[in-house]
């Protein structure tokens, strides 16, 4: 039996405003237990993934300003994922499709200078490049220095640090890519606020676009002939 892939959207959120001002597109599969995150994303083929983000966004009625779509390096170099992301973006004018570049690794190892030219083209078809964990794992501040000019968001995930809300190392990052953000005039989002305190020291650090379950779970984006599957 073929595995069922389908993508969650979970919202962001500008405190601000009090509005939803994007949502960000979530792969997930449907297991015995129910939907969950794949075990790795380069596993789920390209042609897969493609097929289905060209499907969701064809009856995506978003009514928001942006709408993230995870690409990895792999698929960001994949000439079927390249022509399904921007169709998206031709289905969800004027709404903006944003790639959001994450640190997965695949197989091969890329140079910088060998990614940029993709993400241009994206720019190009008028969509906006995010870069994903900013400030854990491979994405340290050297690790994407070259990718800031272009980037338009930056995102900062409070799940990847094992530390406490009050623990200074962590605000003293943060301030860091706030500071890197208002430098290149970029949106910085704190995603991973679970509870009152994260949102407590999001407000004390000024950071007004939010993403977390504290805010809103991802939900799933049915597919005509989904039926089946609601109750999973």
């Amino acid at each position: 039996m073929d595995k069922i892939y389908r993508y969650f959207v979970q919202p962001q959120i500008d405190i601000k405003t009090d509005t939803i001002f994007g949502y960000e597109l979530l792969i997930k599969q449907l297991t015995p237990e129910g939907w969950r995150l794949p075990r790795s994303f380069s596993e789920i083929s390209t042609e897969t993934t493609s097929k289905l983000l060209i499907a969701t966004t064809k009856i995506l009625g978003l009514k928001v300003d942006y709408c993230s779509v995870n690409v990895n390096r792999e698929q960001l170099l994949d000439t079927r994922m390249e022509d399904a992301i921007i169709q998206s973006q031709l289905q969800l004018f004027p709404t903006k499709v944003v790639v959001e570049l994450t640190e997965e690794e695949g197989p091969k190892k890329y140079s910088d200078a060998f990614l940029i030219p993709h993400l241009r083209k994206f720019m190009e078809h008028g969509m906006q490049i995010s870069l994903d964990d900013v400030g854990t794992g491979d994405n340290s501040l050297d690790a994407i220095r070259c990718f800031l000019p272009m980037a338009s968001e930056l995102k900062f995930a409070l799940q990847n640090f094992n530390s406490q809300n009050e623990d200074p190392d962590l605000q003293k990052k943060l301030i860091m890519w706030q500071g890197i953000s208002q430098e290149y005039g970029q949106r910085l989002i704190l995603e991973g606020i679970e509870d009152d305190e994260d949102a407590k020291m999001s407000s004390n650090l000024g950071i007004n676009l939010r993403q977390g379950y504290y805010y809103g779970k991802p939900e799933l984006l049915s597919l005509p002939g989904d039926e089946q599957y609601y109750k999973k």
